[in-house]
């Protein structure tokens, strides 16, 4: 008799044994590959690094854009240099103030989203800014853009140093400082030509919305992120993390060479306009914005200071930036504008080229908590900015731009300092490891 019809179809060329064949190796679905970090040549890594260009661009544009109009906004409230300086010192300090909070919150919520939010704010902010009644609520509003803008720096770094191999790190790092100084640059030269057109407040407005596009461009380019895992939001963790990134040397070195070096960066450009519209110069509110084109000087050598390293090394390249910024303020000392123009680009070339190197090995040194340890470079950092930017007012009012240059040479030997200190703990501990390696 037939076997009975047990209802299951019959699948041709299927066995029909009630036992299964040992020799039969089960199926499974493919399991999707693991994604890879991102490098030159791959995918998405160009759109990344254009992404991060546009954020680094808005950041530094937003962030200095009175610096270029100084002059004008002295002219226009009927205040001092020292006074007028604030409304740069009140966001840099805000940002110094903030940074590490915010990146705490990237931790929880997303480097993507909080960048984004980040520049929506300070965009946003960026819009009022022009029509402030008065300099109090000007740096008010100043306040409030350096504290939304606080989201993005340490952010940026953690995300790169999360999607980006290590090899690559450095240069795409020194692609978003690039940025920066592009930023810088063009906010700067966009405020002082559409300042001598307009007057100040439409200075500032164009800036706003060159910022705009450029905040479109960020959202539109930046790839999702793939490595980032959301870890609990503990006050006391982060607490742990910090207190840990306080205690490594290393890392008190690098926070103090950043401190330092943007010292004499806001010192020397948020003083350089007034020099420059005094006599013996004269010059217009557009020729001083367009000096800030040595700017570029800072792209190139910020986006060539992975090569630099590679060649001499960590200490080795903070010692050429630290000689070629006090080459470029020596120079800026004659009352010859050809000569200022070259000190400024030996000062702008030294500068970035440290603060890329500092901020990259920041990057790499931290082994957990690298928002932290990012955003307490970006403190660090941005207090010097402030520190430099109403020290160096103050002394220009006082004894003129010889007293400015003091106190950026004075920040110039500190970097000196702490790297020559570097120098002499790492040979100590290599003495101290060979023996103990020779004892094993």
């Amino acid at each position: 008799m037939p076997p009975a019809h047990t209802g299951a179809p019959v699948i041709a060329g299927a066995s029909t044994s009630p036992f299964p064949d040992p020799t039969r190796v089960p199926s499974s679905p493919a399991a999707p590959a693991a994604p890879e970090a991102r490098e030159p040549g791959r995918p998405g890594y160009r759109r990344m690094s254009l992404a991060l260009f546009a954020a680094g661009l808005a950041t530094f544009a937003l962030l200095y854009s009175t610096q270029a109009l100084l002059p004008a906004i002295s002219d226009g409230f009927g205040v001092t240099a020292g006074q007028a300086s604030w409304t740069v010192s009140a966001a840099t300090g805000a940002l110094a103030l903030f940074v590490l909070p915010l990146s705490a919150l990237s931790e929880r919520f997303g480097r993507t989203r909080m960048m984004t939010w980040s520049m929506a704010v300070a965009v946003g902010v960026s819009l009022l800014v022009p029509f402030a009644p008065s300099l109090e609520w000007l740096v008010v509003l100043r306040a409030v853009q350096g504290a939304a803008i606080a989201g993005i720096p340490a952010s940026a770094m953690a995300y790169l140093a999360e999607e980006v191999k290590p090899k690559a790190l450095i240069g795409a790092i020194g692609l978003f400082v690039a940025g920066n100084s592009i930023g810088g640059m063009s906010g700067r030269l966009v405020t002082g030509w559409a300042a001598q057109l307009g007057g100040w407040r439409v200075g500032l407005l164009t800036v706003g919305l060159m910022s705009l596009v450029c905040a479109v461009a960020f959202l539109a380019l930046l790839p999702r992120a793939r490595f980032f895992r959301p870890a609990s939001l503990n006050p006391r963790a982060v607490g742990r993390t910090v207190a840990g990134h306080l205690r490594d040397p290393l890392l008190l070195r690098l926070y103090g060479i950043g401190a330092l070096f943007m010292t004499v960066f806001g010192a020397v450009y948020t003083v350089i306009g007034y020099r420059l519209v005094d006599e013996p110069f004269s010059l217009g509110q557009g020729v001083v914005g367009s000096i800030f084109l040595v700017y570029l000087v800072g792209t190139v050598s910020s986006a060539a200071a992975g090569r630099l390293v590679g060649r001499t090394g960590r200490r080795g390249a903070l010692y050429l930036a630290v000689t070629t910024t006090a080459l470029g303020l020596l120079c800026s000392l004659a009352d010859s504008l050809p000569l200022i123009l070259a000190g400024l680009v030996l000062i702008t070339a030294g500068f970035f080229a440290g603060h890329a190197v500092a901020s990259a090995a920041v990057s790499r040194t931290a082994r957990t908590g690298r928002a932290q340890a990012s955003a307490l470079y970006q403190s660090a950092y941005y207090l010097g900015s402030s520190a430099g930017g109403t020290l160096g007012a103050l002394a220009y009012h006082a004894a003129g731009w010889e007293a400015t240059v003091g106190i950026a040479l004075l920040a110039v030997l500190g970097v000196v300092s702490i790297t020559l200190y570097g120098s002499h703990a790492a040979r100590a501990e290599r003495r101290t490891a060979v023996p103990a390696a020779v004892a094993r």
